[in-house]
Protein backbone atom coordinates (compact mmCIF):
# COMPACT_ATOMS: atom_id res chain seq x y z
CA UNK A 1 0.00 0.00 0.00
CA UNK A 2 2.72 2.31 1.07
CA UNK A 3 4.73 2.33 -2.29
CA UNK A 4 1.39 3.02 -4.19
CA UNK A 5 1.33 6.15 -2.34
CA UNK A 6 5.11 7.60 -2.53
CA UNK A 7 7.61 7.19 -5.35
CA UNK A 8 10.91 7.62 -5.88
CA UNK A 9 12.44 10.07 -8.10
CA UNK A 10 16.08 10.04 -8.23
CA UNK A 11 16.21 11.84 -11.15
CA UNK A 12 14.31 15.32 -9.33
CA UNK A 13 17.47 15.39 -6.73
CA UNK A 14 19.67 15.64 -10.10
CA UNK A 15 17.85 18.12 -11.95
CA UNK A 16 17.83 20.44 -7.87
CA UNK A 17 21.04 19.62 -8.06
CA UNK A 18 22.11 21.12 -11.33
CA UNK A 19 19.67 24.36 -11.32
CA UNK A 20 20.74 24.89 -8.08
CA UNK A 21 24.67 24.54 -9.20
CA UNK A 22 23.86 26.74 -12.83
CA UNK A 23 21.84 29.44 -10.86
CA UNK A 24 24.12 29.79 -7.86
CA UNK A 25 21.65 29.15 -5.08
CA UNK A 26 20.97 26.91 -2.89
CA UNK A 27 19.46 23.15 -3.78
CA UNK A 28 16.83 23.17 -0.88
CA UNK A 29 15.43 26.30 -2.37
CA UNK A 30 14.86 24.33 -5.71
CA UNK A 31 13.60 21.33 -4.19
CA UNK A 32 11.03 23.62 -2.22
CA UNK A 33 9.89 25.20 -5.40
CA UNK A 34 9.13 21.69 -6.52
CA UNK A 35 7.34 20.58 -3.93
CA UNK A 36 4.98 23.90 -4.24
CA UNK A 37 4.44 23.06 -8.00
CA UNK A 38 3.51 19.46 -7.15
CA UNK A 39 1.11 20.63 -3.86
CA UNK A 40 -0.58 22.81 -6.47
CA UNK A 41 -1.16 20.02 -8.60
CA UNK A 42 -2.48 18.26 -6.23
CA UNK A 43 -4.65 21.07 -4.98
CA UNK A 44 -5.97 20.97 -8.83
CA UNK A 45 -6.94 17.56 -8.59
CA UNK A 46 -7.75 16.79 -5.57
CA UNK A 47 -9.43 20.08 -4.54
CA UNK A 48 -8.49 23.70 -3.83
CA UNK A 49 -10.37 23.35 -0.47
CA UNK A 50 -8.01 20.88 0.89
CA UNK A 51 -4.90 21.76 2.81
CA UNK A 52 -2.35 19.13 0.58
CA UNK A 53 1.22 19.46 0.78
CA UNK A 54 3.79 17.63 -0.80
CA UNK A 55 7.36 16.46 0.33
CA UNK A 56 10.38 15.61 -1.75
CA UNK A 57 12.82 13.21 0.62
CA UNK A 58 16.37 14.99 0.43
CA UNK A 59 17.52 11.65 0.84
CA UNK A 60 16.25 9.50 -1.75
CA UNK A 61 13.91 12.21 -4.06
CA UNK A 62 10.83 10.42 -2.91
CA UNK A 63 7.55 12.43 -3.12
CA UNK A 64 4.90 12.07 -0.59
CA UNK A 65 1.78 13.98 -1.57
CA UNK A 66 -0.18 14.11 2.08
CA UNK A 67 -3.65 15.99 3.59
CA UNK A 68 -3.29 17.86 6.33
CA UNK A 69 -6.50 18.11 8.66
CA UNK A 70 -6.58 20.43 12.09
CA UNK A 71 -8.11 18.74 14.98
CA UNK A 72 -10.26 20.88 16.67
CA UNK A 73 -13.19 20.74 19.06
CA UNK A 74 -15.59 22.59 16.50
CA UNK A 75 -15.32 21.51 13.14
CA UNK A 76 -15.88 24.94 10.93
CA UNK A 77 -14.50 23.71 7.42
CA UNK A 78 -14.70 19.77 6.81
CA UNK A 79 -12.11 19.96 4.39
CA UNK A 80 -9.20 21.10 6.72
CA UNK A 81 -10.39 19.98 10.18
CA UNK A 82 -11.43 16.91 11.89
CA UNK A 83 -13.13 16.57 15.44
CA UNK A 84 -10.99 15.47 18.24
CA UNK A 85 -12.90 12.47 18.79
CA UNK A 86 -12.29 11.36 15.29
CA UNK A 87 -8.91 12.13 15.09
CA UNK A 88 -8.88 9.77 18.30
CA UNK A 89 -10.01 7.19 16.71
CA UNK A 90 -7.02 7.82 13.73
CA UNK A 91 -4.46 8.15 16.83
CA UNK A 92 -5.27 7.84 20.07
CA UNK A 93 -2.66 10.48 21.48
CA UNK A 94 -4.26 13.29 18.90
CA UNK A 95 -4.71 16.50 20.94
CA UNK A 96 -6.44 19.85 19.72
CA UNK A 97 -4.21 21.56 17.49
CA UNK A 98 -2.39 18.40 16.12
CA UNK A 99 -2.69 17.45 12.57
CA UNK A 100 -3.94 14.26 11.03
CA UNK A 101 -2.26 13.44 7.65
CA UNK A 102 -3.87 11.18 5.13
CA UNK A 103 -1.46 10.17 2.15
CA UNK A 104 -2.74 10.46 -1.07
CA UNK A 105 -2.01 8.13 -4.34
CA UNK A 106 0.51 10.06 -6.45
CA UNK A 107 -0.35 12.08 -9.38
CA UNK A 108 -0.33 11.43 -12.91
CA UNK A 109 0.85 14.77 -14.45
CA UNK A 110 -1.00 15.91 -17.37
CA UNK A 111 0.03 17.95 -19.74
CA UNK A 112 -1.41 21.03 -18.13
CA UNK A 113 -0.44 20.34 -14.39
CA UNK A 114 2.93 19.56 -16.04
CA UNK A 115 3.64 23.13 -17.33
CA UNK A 116 1.82 25.06 -14.47
CA UNK A 117 4.22 22.92 -12.12
CA UNK A 118 7.24 24.49 -14.74
CA UNK A 119 5.68 28.44 -14.50
CA UNK A 120 5.96 27.71 -10.23
CA UNK A 121 9.15 26.00 -10.61
CA UNK A 122 10.74 28.59 -12.48
CA UNK A 123 9.04 31.38 -10.95
CA UNK A 124 10.76 30.03 -7.64
CA UNK A 125 13.87 29.60 -8.77
CA UNK A 126 14.02 32.97 -10.46
CA UNK A 127 13.24 34.61 -7.20
CA UNK A 128 16.01 32.80 -5.63
CA UNK A 129 18.30 34.18 -7.83
CA UNK A 130 17.16 37.37 -7.86
CA UNK A 131 17.72 37.34 -3.93
CA UNK A 132 21.03 35.72 -4.44
CA UNK A 133 21.71 38.34 -6.24
CA UNK A 134 21.03 41.25 -3.56
CA UNK A 135 22.58 39.65 -1.06
CA UNK A 136 25.72 39.21 -2.42
CA UNK A 137 25.70 42.78 -4.11
CA UNK A 138 24.09 45.20 -1.28
CA UNK A 139 27.57 44.96 0.77
CA UNK A 140 29.39 46.07 -2.11
CA UNK A 141 28.09 49.78 -2.85
CA UNK A 142 31.21 52.09 -3.16
CA UNK A 143 33.08 49.21 -5.27
CA UNK A 144 34.59 49.56 -8.74
CA UNK A 145 33.49 46.69 -10.74
CA UNK A 146 34.34 45.87 -14.41
CA UNK A 147 31.98 43.77 -17.00
CA UNK A 148 30.80 43.54 -20.00
CA UNK A 149 28.23 45.74 -22.11
CA UNK A 150 25.13 43.61 -22.54
CA UNK A 151 23.04 46.01 -24.65
CA UNK A 152 22.19 49.62 -25.02
CA UNK A 153 18.49 50.77 -24.20
CA UNK A 154 17.80 54.49 -25.17
CA UNK A 155 21.66 55.54 -24.73
CA UNK A 156 21.33 53.42 -21.37
CA UNK A 157 23.93 50.14 -20.91
CA UNK A 158 23.04 46.93 -19.45
CA UNK A 159 26.10 46.12 -17.94
CA UNK A 160 26.87 42.08 -17.47
CA UNK A 161 28.81 42.01 -14.02
CA UNK A 162 29.17 37.94 -14.39
CA UNK A 163 26.66 36.74 -11.73
CA UNK A 164 24.48 39.98 -12.35
CA UNK A 165 23.64 42.73 -14.76
CA UNK A 166 23.69 46.23 -13.89
CA UNK A 167 22.64 49.38 -14.80
CA UNK A 168 24.23 51.97 -16.43
CA UNK A 169 22.05 55.22 -17.15
CA UNK A 170 23.01 57.55 -19.64
CA UNK A 171 23.11 60.41 -16.90
CA UNK A 172 25.97 58.58 -14.50
CA UNK A 173 28.09 58.53 -18.20
CA UNK A 174 30.98 61.28 -19.04
CA UNK A 175 29.61 63.34 -21.65
CA UNK A 176 30.03 62.65 -25.17
CA UNK A 177 30.67 58.92 -24.06
CA UNK A 178 29.38 56.29 -25.83
CA UNK A 179 29.36 51.61 -25.73
CA UNK A 180 28.86 49.40 -27.75
CA UNK A 181 27.74 45.35 -27.31
CA UNK A 182 30.28 43.67 -26.04
CA UNK A 183 32.73 46.32 -24.74
CA UNK A 184 34.09 46.02 -21.60
CA UNK A 185 33.36 48.96 -19.07
CA UNK A 186 34.50 49.75 -15.34
CA UNK A 187 32.23 51.83 -13.13
CA UNK A 188 31.16 52.55 -9.87
CA UNK A 189 28.43 50.72 -7.67
CA UNK A 190 26.36 53.58 -5.79
CA UNK A 191 22.92 52.03 -5.05
CA UNK A 192 21.47 48.32 -4.92
CA UNK A 193 17.61 48.17 -4.50
CA UNK A 194 15.26 45.59 -4.50
CA UNK A 195 12.89 45.95 -6.52
CA UNK A 196 9.59 44.56 -7.76
CA UNK A 197 11.55 42.35 -11.34
CA UNK A 198 14.35 42.06 -8.83
CA UNK A 199 17.60 43.58 -7.60
CA UNK A 200 18.66 46.45 -9.42
CA UNK A 201 22.11 47.63 -9.37
CA UNK A 202 23.15 50.90 -10.44
CA UNK A 203 26.43 51.80 -11.53
CA UNK A 204 28.27 55.68 -12.36
CA UNK A 205 31.09 56.86 -14.13
CA UNK A 206 30.70 60.34 -13.05
CA UNK A 207 30.38 59.77 -9.17
CA UNK A 208 32.99 61.80 -7.35
CA UNK A 209 33.72 58.67 -5.34
CA UNK A 210 34.32 56.80 -8.64
CA UNK A 211 37.69 58.94 -9.22
CA UNK A 212 38.34 58.38 -5.19
CA UNK A 213 38.55 54.57 -5.90
CA UNK A 214 40.62 54.89 -8.99
CA UNK A 215 43.15 57.32 -7.01
CA UNK A 216 43.40 54.53 -4.67
CA UNK A 217 44.07 51.72 -7.41
CA UNK A 218 46.72 53.57 -8.78
CA UNK A 219 48.44 55.30 -5.32
CA UNK A 220 49.37 52.45 -3.16
CA UNK A 221 49.95 55.10 -0.43
CA UNK A 222 45.83 55.88 -0.49
CA UNK A 223 45.07 51.97 -0.62
CA UNK A 224 47.28 51.53 2.40
CA UNK A 225 46.21 54.26 4.61
CA UNK A 226 48.93 56.47 4.36
CA UNK A 227 47.33 59.42 2.39
CA UNK A 228 43.60 60.06 2.73
CA UNK A 229 41.07 61.51 0.25
CA UNK A 230 39.27 64.05 1.88
CA UNK A 231 37.07 65.35 -0.37
CA UNK A 232 36.06 65.11 -4.25
CA UNK A 233 34.17 67.39 -6.51
CA UNK A 234 33.92 66.95 -10.48
CA UNK A 235 32.65 68.48 -13.49
CA UNK A 236 32.37 64.80 -15.17
CA UNK A 237 34.84 64.75 -18.37
CA UNK A 238 35.76 68.32 -17.81
CA UNK A 239 37.72 69.28 -14.78
CA UNK A 240 37.96 67.94 -11.06
CA UNK A 241 39.78 69.28 -8.07
CA UNK A 242 40.69 66.20 -4.91
CA UNK A 243 41.81 67.11 -1.88
CA UNK A 244 44.47 65.09 0.11
CA UNK A 245 45.93 64.92 3.15
CA UNK A 246 49.41 62.50 4.73
CA UNK A 247 49.30 60.66 7.69
CA UNK A 248 52.95 60.36 7.28
CA UNK A 249 54.96 64.65 7.55
CA UNK A 250 58.00 62.54 5.37
CA UNK A 251 55.43 61.96 2.22
CA UNK A 252 53.78 64.41 0.09
CA UNK A 253 50.26 63.77 -0.44
CA UNK A 254 50.47 65.61 -3.98
CA UNK A 255 53.37 64.20 -5.21
CA UNK A 256 52.67 60.76 -4.16
CA UNK A 257 49.19 61.30 -6.04
CA UNK A 258 50.46 62.71 -9.33
CA UNK A 259 53.37 59.97 -9.23
CA UNK A 260 56.50 59.56 -11.44
CA UNK A 261 56.59 62.08 -14.11
CA UNK A 262 52.57 62.29 -13.57
CA UNK A 263 52.05 58.68 -14.20
CA UNK A 264 49.55 57.78 -11.40
CA UNK A 265 46.99 61.02 -12.42
CA UNK A 266 47.55 60.13 -15.98
CA UNK A 267 46.00 56.66 -15.55
CA UNK A 268 43.45 58.07 -13.78
CA UNK A 269 42.88 60.77 -16.00
CA UNK A 270 43.06 58.34 -19.40
CA UNK A 271 39.96 56.26 -17.31
CA UNK A 272 38.07 59.52 -17.48
CA UNK A 273 38.47 60.38 -21.02
CA UNK A 274 40.91 63.37 -20.58
CA UNK A 275 39.22 64.71 -17.35
CA UNK A 276 41.88 67.48 -15.73
CA UNK A 277 42.26 67.08 -12.30
CA UNK A 278 44.04 69.66 -9.61
CA UNK A 279 45.54 67.51 -6.48
CA UNK A 280 45.57 70.04 -3.86
CA UNK A 281 46.77 69.73 -0.16
CA UNK A 282 44.21 69.71 2.29
CA UNK A 283 44.40 71.66 5.73
CA UNK A 284 42.25 72.01 8.47
CA UNK A 285 42.21 76.22 8.49
CA UNK A 286 38.97 76.85 6.21
CA UNK A 287 41.25 79.78 4.96
CA UNK A 288 43.97 78.00 3.71
CA UNK A 289 42.04 75.28 2.51
CA UNK A 290 39.93 77.71 0.22
CA UNK A 291 42.78 79.61 -0.99
CA UNK A 292 44.52 76.10 -2.08
CA UNK A 293 41.31 75.15 -4.15
CA UNK A 294 41.19 77.70 -6.03
CA UNK A 295 44.74 76.94 -7.35
CA UNK A 296 45.84 78.21 -9.60
CA UNK A 297 44.31 81.50 -9.08
CA UNK A 298 46.42 83.34 -6.79
CA UNK A 299 44.71 84.95 -2.99
CA UNK A 300 46.15 88.09 -1.78
CA UNK A 301 43.14 88.05 1.13
CA UNK A 302 40.19 86.16 2.53
CA UNK A 303 37.48 87.67 4.60
CA UNK A 304 35.39 84.63 6.39
CA UNK A 305 31.88 84.72 7.83
CA UNK A 306 31.74 80.99 10.23
CA UNK A 307 27.84 81.50 10.90
CA UNK A 308 27.21 81.63 7.12
CA UNK A 309 29.91 79.57 6.06
CA UNK A 310 30.72 82.07 3.72
CA UNK A 311 34.39 83.37 2.32
CA UNK A 312 34.72 86.44 0.34
CA UNK A 313 38.20 86.54 -1.42
CA UNK A 314 40.33 88.98 -2.74
CA UNK A 315 42.52 88.29 -5.88
CA UNK A 316 44.86 90.54 -8.15
CA UNK A 317 43.36 92.17 -11.20
CA UNK A 318 44.85 89.95 -13.71
CA UNK A 319 44.01 86.56 -11.92
CA UNK A 320 40.00 87.35 -11.91
CA UNK A 321 38.99 85.46 -15.12
CA UNK A 322 41.69 82.49 -13.68
CA UNK A 323 39.98 82.45 -10.15
CA UNK A 324 36.35 82.22 -11.61
CA UNK A 325 37.57 79.87 -14.33
CA UNK A 326 35.34 79.05 -17.34
CA UNK A 327 31.68 79.35 -16.95
CA UNK A 328 32.72 79.79 -13.27
CA UNK A 329 34.01 75.97 -13.52
CA UNK A 330 37.21 76.73 -10.70
CA UNK A 331 35.39 78.97 -8.23
CA UNK A 332 31.85 76.30 -8.58
CA UNK A 333 34.62 73.31 -8.16
CA UNK A 334 36.68 74.66 -4.84
CA UNK A 335 33.16 75.51 -3.72
CA UNK A 336 31.82 72.32 -3.59
CA UNK A 337 35.18 70.59 -2.34
CA UNK A 338 35.46 72.87 0.25
CA UNK A 339 31.79 72.89 1.70
CA UNK A 340 31.89 77.10 1.73
CA UNK A 341 30.15 79.97 -0.12
CA UNK A 342 32.74 81.50 -2.16
CA UNK A 343 32.62 85.02 -3.15
CA UNK A 344 35.33 86.43 -5.22
CA UNK A 345 36.61 89.94 -5.72
CA UNK A 346 39.26 92.01 -7.62
CA UNK A 347 41.46 93.93 -5.54
CA UNK A 348 39.54 96.92 -7.26
CA UNK A 349 36.28 95.71 -6.33
CA UNK A 350 37.36 95.86 -2.75
CA UNK A 351 38.96 99.01 -2.49
CA UNK A 352 35.84 100.82 -4.41
CA UNK A 353 33.51 98.97 -1.37
CA UNK A 354 35.42 99.85 1.45
CA UNK A 355 35.64 103.31 0.48
CA UNK A 356 31.35 103.53 -0.09
CA UNK A 357 31.43 101.91 3.49
CA UNK A 358 34.02 104.67 4.62
CA UNK A 359 31.44 107.08 3.14
CA UNK A 360 28.46 105.88 4.35
CA UNK A 361 29.67 105.75 8.16
CA UNK A 362 30.98 108.84 8.40
CA UNK A 363 28.15 110.19 6.52
CA UNK A 364 26.04 108.70 9.39
CA UNK A 365 27.86 110.15 11.95
CA UNK A 366 28.03 113.65 10.27
CA UNK A 367 24.32 113.70 10.47
CA UNK A 368 23.88 111.78 13.86
CA UNK A 369 26.43 114.04 15.74
CA UNK A 370 26.43 117.15 14.16
CA UNK A 371 30.23 117.07 12.98
CA UNK A 372 32.82 118.02 10.45
CA UNK A 373 34.02 115.17 8.24
CA UNK A 374 37.49 115.50 10.07
CA UNK A 375 36.02 113.78 13.37
CA UNK A 376 33.69 111.41 11.51
CA UNK A 377 36.61 109.87 9.72
CA UNK A 378 38.48 109.38 12.57
CA UNK A 379 35.89 107.86 14.54
CA UNK A 380 34.99 105.12 11.46
CA UNK A 381 39.29 104.53 11.24
CA UNK A 382 39.31 103.92 14.85
CA UNK A 383 36.42 101.05 14.11
CA UNK A 384 33.15 102.72 14.99
CA UNK A 385 30.38 101.92 12.90
CA UNK A 386 27.07 102.28 14.67
CA UNK A 387 25.52 105.40 17.09
CA UNK A 388 25.31 102.67 20.07
CA UNK A 389 29.22 102.03 20.26
CA UNK A 390 29.74 105.69 20.43
CA UNK A 391 26.90 106.45 23.26
CA UNK A 392 27.68 103.25 25.15
CA UNK A 393 31.66 102.64 24.85
CA UNK A 394 33.81 103.40 27.48
CA UNK A 395 34.85 107.15 27.45
CA UNK A 396 38.64 106.21 27.61
CA UNK A 397 38.53 104.51 24.37
CA UNK A 398 37.21 107.85 22.78
CA UNK A 399 38.90 110.05 24.62
CA UNK A 400 42.54 108.00 23.33
CA UNK A 401 41.94 108.91 19.91
CA UNK A 402 44.11 111.46 18.51
CA UNK A 403 43.03 114.89 18.30
CA UNK A 404 40.59 113.69 20.78
CA UNK A 405 40.22 114.89 24.60
CA UNK A 406 37.72 114.05 27.72
CA UNK A 407 35.47 116.91 26.73
CA UNK A 408 35.25 115.96 23.14
CA UNK A 409 34.68 112.03 24.11
CA UNK A 410 31.96 113.21 27.07
CA UNK A 411 30.10 115.61 24.04
CA UNK A 412 30.23 113.05 21.51
CA UNK A 413 28.76 110.24 23.63
CA UNK A 414 26.26 112.89 25.21
CA UNK A 415 25.25 114.04 21.04
CA UNK A 416 25.15 110.04 20.63
CA UNK A 417 22.38 109.62 23.11
CA UNK A 418 20.50 112.39 21.90
CA UNK A 419 20.79 111.22 18.69
CA UNK A 420 19.81 107.68 19.89
CA UNK A 421 16.52 109.23 21.43
CA UNK A 422 15.64 111.15 18.68
CA UNK A 423 16.00 107.66 16.26
CA UNK A 424 13.69 105.82 19.12
CA UNK A 425 10.96 108.03 19.02
CA UNK A 426 10.53 108.04 15.53
CA UNK A 427 10.52 104.24 15.93
CA UNK A 428 7.95 104.40 18.66
CA UNK A 429 6.02 106.58 16.31
CA UNK A 430 6.11 104.19 13.18
CA UNK A 431 5.35 100.23 15.24
CA UNK A 432 2.28 102.15 16.86
CA UNK A 433 1.10 103.54 12.97
CA UNK A 434 1.65 99.78 12.35
CA UNK A 435 -0.59 98.65 14.36
CA UNK A 436 2.25 96.65 17.05
CA UNK A 437 0.18 96.60 20.41
CA UNK A 438 1.43 97.85 24.03
CA UNK A 439 1.47 94.39 25.24
CA UNK A 440 4.05 93.72 22.93
CA UNK A 441 5.76 96.64 23.08
CA UNK A 442 6.15 95.88 26.81
CA UNK A 443 8.19 93.09 26.36
CA UNK A 444 11.48 92.81 27.49
CA UNK A 445 14.24 92.69 25.87
CA UNK A 446 12.59 94.51 22.55
CA UNK A 447 14.26 97.54 21.26
CA UNK A 448 11.62 99.81 19.76
CA UNK A 449 13.89 99.44 16.12
CA UNK A 450 12.98 95.75 16.99
CA UNK A 451 9.47 96.87 17.25
CA UNK A 452 9.32 98.43 13.95
CA UNK A 453 10.87 95.41 12.50
CA UNK A 454 8.30 92.92 14.06
CA UNK A 455 5.50 95.00 13.05
CA UNK A 456 6.78 95.57 9.30
CA UNK A 457 6.97 91.59 9.08
CA UNK A 458 3.08 91.35 10.45
CA UNK A 459 3.97 90.40 14.29
CA UNK A 460 1.76 93.28 16.18
CA UNK A 461 0.36 90.80 19.06
CA UNK A 462 1.74 88.86 21.55
CA UNK A 463 0.19 85.91 19.97
CA UNK A 464 1.81 86.58 17.07
CA UNK A 465 5.34 86.58 18.54
CA UNK A 466 4.72 83.62 20.89
CA UNK A 467 3.93 81.80 17.43
CA UNK A 468 7.53 82.24 16.38
CA UNK A 469 10.55 79.87 16.94
CA UNK A 470 13.71 81.23 18.21
CA UNK A 471 15.73 81.23 15.19
CA UNK A 472 12.92 82.59 12.90
CA UNK A 473 12.88 86.02 15.49
CA UNK A 474 16.92 86.11 15.50
CA UNK A 475 16.34 85.55 11.53
CA UNK A 476 14.19 88.52 11.33
CA UNK A 477 15.71 90.86 13.61
CA UNK A 478 19.32 89.63 11.92
CA UNK A 479 18.38 90.52 8.45
CA UNK A 480 17.03 94.49 10.42
CA UNK A 481 18.88 97.59 9.48
CA UNK A 482 16.51 99.38 12.51
CA UNK A 483 19.97 98.44 15.07
CA UNK A 484 19.37 97.08 18.52
CA UNK A 485 20.60 94.18 20.70
CA UNK A 486 21.69 90.98 18.77
CA UNK A 487 20.34 88.43 20.29
CA UNK A 488 21.49 85.27 21.38
CA UNK A 489 19.48 81.97 20.34
CA UNK A 490 19.07 81.21 24.16
CA UNK A 491 18.00 85.11 24.96
CA UNK A 492 15.39 85.01 21.81
CA UNK A 493 13.71 81.21 23.02
CA UNK A 494 13.39 82.44 26.91
CA UNK A 495 11.45 85.09 25.09
CA UNK A 496 8.63 83.32 23.68
CA UNK A 497 8.74 80.44 26.14
CA UNK A 498 7.75 83.67 28.71
CA UNK A 499 5.09 84.92 26.34
CA UNK A 500 3.75 81.42 25.74
CA UNK A 501 3.29 80.76 29.82
CA UNK A 502 1.77 84.32 29.93
CA UNK A 503 -0.48 84.10 27.40
CA UNK A 504 -1.63 80.61 29.01
CA UNK A 505 -0.40 78.06 26.74
CA UNK A 506 0.74 76.09 29.09
CA UNK A 507 1.64 75.77 32.72
CA UNK A 508 5.28 76.07 34.76
CA UNK A 509 4.85 72.28 34.99
CA UNK A 510 4.75 72.04 30.97
CA UNK A 511 7.59 73.74 29.93
CA UNK A 512 9.77 70.94 29.30
CA UNK A 513 7.53 69.44 26.41
CA UNK A 514 7.09 72.70 24.44
CA UNK A 515 10.92 73.60 24.92
CA UNK A 516 11.66 70.52 23.30
CA UNK A 517 9.38 70.83 20.38
CA UNK A 518 11.03 73.91 19.94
Amino acid sequence: MESTLTYARPELLQVADTVARDKGIDKDEVLEAMEQAIQKAGRSKYGQEYDIRAEIDRRTGEIRLLRFREVVDVVENEATHIPLAAAKRLNAEAEVGDFITDPLPPIDFGRIAAQTAKQVIVQKVRDAERQRQYNEFKDRVGEIVNGLVKRVEFGNVVVDLGRAEAMLRRDELLPRESFRQGERVRAYIYDVRQEPRGPQIFLSRTHPQYMAKLFAQEVPEIYDGIIEIRAVARDPGSRAKIAVISRDSSIDPVGACVGMRGSRVQAVVGELQGEKIDIIPWSQDPATFVVNALAPAEVTKVVMDEEQRRIEVIVPDDQLSLAIGRRGQNVRLASQLTGWDIDILTEAEESERRTEEFRVRSQLFIDALDIDDVIAHLLVTEGFSTLEEVAYVATSDLAGIEGFDEDIANELQARARAALERRDEEYVARYHELGVTDELASLDGLTPGMLVTLGEKGIKTLDDFADLAGDELIEILAASDKGGVELEPEAANDMIMATRRHLGWFGEDDVEAPAEKE
